[in-house]
């Protein structure tokens, strides 16, 4: 018969295997602000897409065929976006901005003129980077509304992708992305680049998650991350990967308003 001692140590060690559970769980909810995320991936995207439709975006690459994958960028511009393009036109690699409006794209109007000049996506990553999911419906609104405005009279072109701040999103963020005609974009890749300055921390992350079809999330406003790119696309390339937007990697499909990518 199991002595009281052993009878204890696998009661604790039943204890802590559910505190760690539990703790996952709860890191799974506080990312994506709700209990249950339906997501799409870009490849269902292209599959329901019409045969015969032309592939979209930068150059003419076709996902359906060539192994690709996304490098999107949050919370720029900043004073290290400018490296970064003349790093992605060096590369000719396309990537997806997703820009806050207070004190970034108002202080870089110019920046954002050339991500859309030089064939990036420019997309929104609200206004003041407020957790969406703790806001009002007609705050949620103004979050999105004013970066969307703010680009178009920047670029001529409005925004339809957005990434909800910290993945945070429920229903009604859904809800009013859809009225505004825009579709939320999350990711598979991360580097927790917010964490550290090592740039080859960040390259090493990215390189051990990369996959088909990934989208990695990469942040140009802090030190360590810009440094960081030149290694990721070209140990990338030599995998075979092709660098796409997020269009991109979702044609001959498009987004649809209202709708979580991942």
């Amino acid at each position: 018969m199991p002595s009281a001692t052993k009878k204890m140590k696998r009661r604790a060690t039943g204890f802590r295997t559910a505190a760690i559970a539990s703790a996952a769980l709860s890191l799974t909810l506080a990312l994506t602000g709700c209990t249950s995320l339906d997501t799409t991936a870009p490849s269902a995207v292209r599959a329901e897409a019409a045969a015969g439709a032309e592939a979209a975006g930068f150059g003419t690459v076709d996902c359906r065929r060539a192994k690709c994958i996304a490098l999107t960028f949050d919370a720029g511009p900043s004073e290290h976006s400018a490296r970064l393009l003349d790093i992605l036109e060096d590369k000719q690699v396309p990537a997806t901005f997703f820009l806050l409006g207070k004190r970034h794209i108002e202080k870089y109007p110019e920046l954002v003129k050339r991500m859309a000049a030089e064939g990036h996506e420019v997309a929104s990553h609200t206004w003041d980077h407020k957790i969406l999911t703790s806001l009002d419906e007609d705050e949620i609104r103004e979050e999105l509304e004013r970066p969307n405005e703010a680009i178009e009279r920047l670029t001529g072109r409005r925004p339809t992708l957005m990434r909800p701040p910290q993945g945070r999103t429920d229903d009604t963020v859904h809800e009013i992305c859809r009225d505004l005609g825009l579709s939320e974009v999350l990711w598979t890749v991360t580097a927790k680049d917010y964490t550290t300055n090592d740039s080859a921390l960040i390259e090493k992350r990215v390189l051990e998650q990369a996959g088909r079809d990934g989208i990695i999330l990469l942040h140009d406003i802090y030190d360590g991350t810009v440094p960081a790119v030149p290694g990721i696309i070209d140990a990338l390339k030599e995998r075979g990967y092709v660098f796409v937007t997020v269009p991109q990697l979702l044609a001959p499909g498009k987004a649809e308003p209202g709708k979580v990518y991942r």
